[in-house]
């Protein structure tokens, strides 16, 4: 009598602070399938991918137009009369991209999203949905749709027992999301615009606490001069980067930074005046990699003037004075970049660096720039 008056009590007890009492303990996924995720970036855009992942388990032949139906089906349960594939097992499968995407050329915002796929043996329909949080499809609900896309199924040669995502073909800016399972893989595009997202970041960012230093606007400003887009506005942070409020108006990098942006403007002088505020602050591998870069990019002039900075305050490295060997050989005299490499050849005291010389020398010897 007395254990099942306590048990009549903890039924009371469960009822009236809404537990159910036949809820369930944390337990593998139904039905044998098994959770999964996958995640990647594409540019800086994060695409989670959240799933369980159901066997074929000897239905090889019976998955696809069969498990797996073909097109809209009434699943005899829930209120769609006419729901696709949940593109997985059990609850939602869902997709979340942290901005702006295309999916075959689609656009689809930011957001998390149910997945589902209208099979077709050819040409699935791929079914993005506002309603993330169902159970499976039971209630899909085409108002509900922020995309549907069109695309091709490709058949495979070996067999994916355990249906999986998978990310392939990446780009800086795309990647494709492949569904494999059985002998079957379901193949879409995801591309991002990385420039926007990029700038639209940065803008986000430098008014937090990355604000207040001047690395994070010599970021932002560097990132529009290797991109050569948004000039205005990355001057507007190359200057803030160099001003006097967040430490880098002794930076070299800053400098040069500001210099790159305002040659893409087509300002050269007031990028050579960049330049020249910059050398003071810049050590001996700073102004010789720097000059290198000038020198690739045909700019002699300005390539010798860094390498000759570079030499006169570190006149006995090895580095500055190979660094003046390409200075020379930059604005096209050759026979004295040649003398300095034989010259140069002597302080160089381990064989990378001798062989380095031995190189510039050969080419020099044949009339031929060595940068």
């Amino acid at each position: 009598m007395k254990r099942n008056f306590l048990t009549g009590i903890a039924l009371v007890i469960c009822q009236a602070i809404g537990i159910n009492a036949h809820a369930q303990l944390t337990s593998p996924a139904n039905g044998g399938n098994k959770r999964a995720s996958v995640s990647e970036q594409i540019g800086i855009t994060d695409v989670n991918i959240h799933y369980d992942r159901p066997g074929v388990k000897g239905r090889d032949g019976h998955i696809w137009g069969g498990l797996v139906p073909v097109g809209y089906v009434d699943q005899g349960f829930g209120t769609s009369k006419a729901a696709p594939w949940r593109a997985g097992a059990n609850e939602n499968t869902t997709i979340e991209f942290s901005t702006d995407v295309k999916i075959e050329g689609q656009a689809l915002p930011a957001g998390k999203y149910a997945l589902f796929i209208a099979y077709d043996p050819d040409a699935p329909t791929l079914i993005f949905s506002k309603n993330n949080s169902s159970w499976g499809s039971f209630f899909y609900n085409p108002d509900e749709d922020a995309l549907r896309v069109k695309v091709k199924t490709v058949k495979t040669d070996q067999s994916v027992e355990w249906l999986k995502y998978e990310f392939t073909n990446q780009t800086p800016s795309s990647a494709v999301v492949t569904l494999e399972w059985e002998k079957l893989a379901i193949p879409f595009k995801v591309d991002v615009d990385l420039v926007a997202t990029q700038l639209a970041s940065f803008r986000k960012e430098l008014r937090g606490e990355r604000g207040f230093t001047w690395d994070g606007w010599n970021q932002a400003a560097l990132f529009c001069a290797q991109n050569k887009t948004n000039l205005e506005e990355g001057l507007t942070w190359a200057n803030t980067a160099v001003g006097p409020d967040f430490g880098g108006s002794h930076s070299f990098q800053a400098w040069t930074t500001k210099a790159a942006i305002l040659d893409s403007l087509g300002r050269d002088a007031e990028a050579q005046a960049a330049i020249k505020t910059a050398i003071p602050y810049g050590d001996m591998n700073e102004l010789y990699f720097y000059a290198r870069g000038l020198a690739t990019h045909k700019k002699g002039k300005a390539a010798f003037d860094v390498f000759k900075a570079n030499y006169d305050k570190y006149p006995t490295e090895f580095l500055a004075n190979a660094g003046m060997v390409r200075a020379y050989s930059a604005i096209g005299d050759y026979k004295k970049a040649l003398a300095l490499a034989q010259k140069t050849r002597s302080l160089a005291k381990d064989k990378p660096n001798q062989d380095t010389l031995d190189r510039m020398i050969a080419k020099l010897q044949d009339g031929k720039d060595v940068n």
